[in-house]
């Protein structure tokens, strides 16, 4: 929706010389690029008070004050995940004055924050941290075509439960990472699904889901090594690097000896928080 701008005191003085002077109202819309119907209405407005100003009206009264604004923005920076009526509840019982919850989501807004969902992350420890930046110290100088060697690949455990992450926090735009803005989650419900991929720049392998329990290493070479990892080996050769994470199914000794017999290098990966 376009702002709506008024037409100053000047310009409308002009507007009203024109027309005095004998000049059709169409003829002096079209001249200062002003709708016919704006113009119309000043005439008629000063012929019947002979003013060409434009009245201010005082509009509605705010609800509160600049420090009640202040107030507001503050108690949701607090405790990001309130709501807008939780905030308004809040404001009547600290101030005994009550407003809306779209005055208050008005409010937040003016302070630049905004409702979002918060990110969801898997914590990391003291030791996760340095070796995670050491890692990347490592592979930064890697090529494109380096990294086009390298079959990412991971196991993920989807919920089969309903989870729409409703929840909303207020923050301010491209705030998203900050600490305050996360919400860590370390487990998934009981019913859920696992399923495995891997992933290329110029490809991708199936999908393949692990039924009926958990990945053991047994498991991960049979259902996982075998009749993907080594295809994907064979097509791209000795230049062929695989990317897995240190679950403990993917470091056992029998998959080691696996990869090893199939001449498969592994990328390493640092350590991260199982869960």
């Amino acid at each position: 929706m376009s702002s709506r701008h008024h037409i100053d005191d000047f310009m409308r003085g002009r507007i009203i010389g024109k027309i005095e002077e004998g000049r059709k109202i169409t003829h002096v819309a079209r001249e200062f690029d002003i709708a016919h119907s704006v113009v119309s209405r000043l005439w008629k407005s000063f012929k019947t008070t002979g003013m060409c100003s434009r009245r201010h009206g005082g509009g509605r009264v705010r609800s509160t004050t600049p420090a009640e604004d202040r107030y507001i923005v503050l108690s949701a920076k607090r405790n990001r995940r309130t709501t807008a009526q939780q905030e308004a509840n809040q404001f009547l019982a600290a101030s005994g004055k009550q407003i809306s919850r779209k005055t208050v989501a008005r409010r937040l807004r003016g302070g630049g924050l905004y409702a979002h969902r918060p990110v969801v992350c898997v914590p990391l420890t003291r030791q996760h941290r340095p070796a995670r930046l050491q890692w990347c110290r490592e592979h930064h100088n890697w090529t494109e075509q380096d990294w086009a060697c390298v079959l990412f690949s991971d196991e993920s455990r989807f919920s089969l439960s309903s989870d729409c992450r409703r929840q909303l926090i207020w923050r301010e735009s491209g705030t998203a990472s900050r600490p305050e803005n996360i919400q860590e989650k370390n487990r998934y419900p009981t019913c859920s699904i696992m399923v495995w991929a891997g992933i290329m720049i110029n490809g991708r392998t199936r999908l393949h889901v692990v039924a009926n329990g958990t990945m053991t290493g047994q498991r991960y070479i049979d259902e996982v090594l075998i009749p993907h990892v080594r295809l994907f080996r064979g097509a791209v050769g000795d230049k062929f690097v695989f990317m897995d994470d240190n679950a403990t199914c993917h470091r056992t000794l029998a998959v080691q000896d696996c990869l090893d017999s199939e001449g498969i290098q592994r990328l390493v990966w640092p350590a991260v928080l199982q869960i």
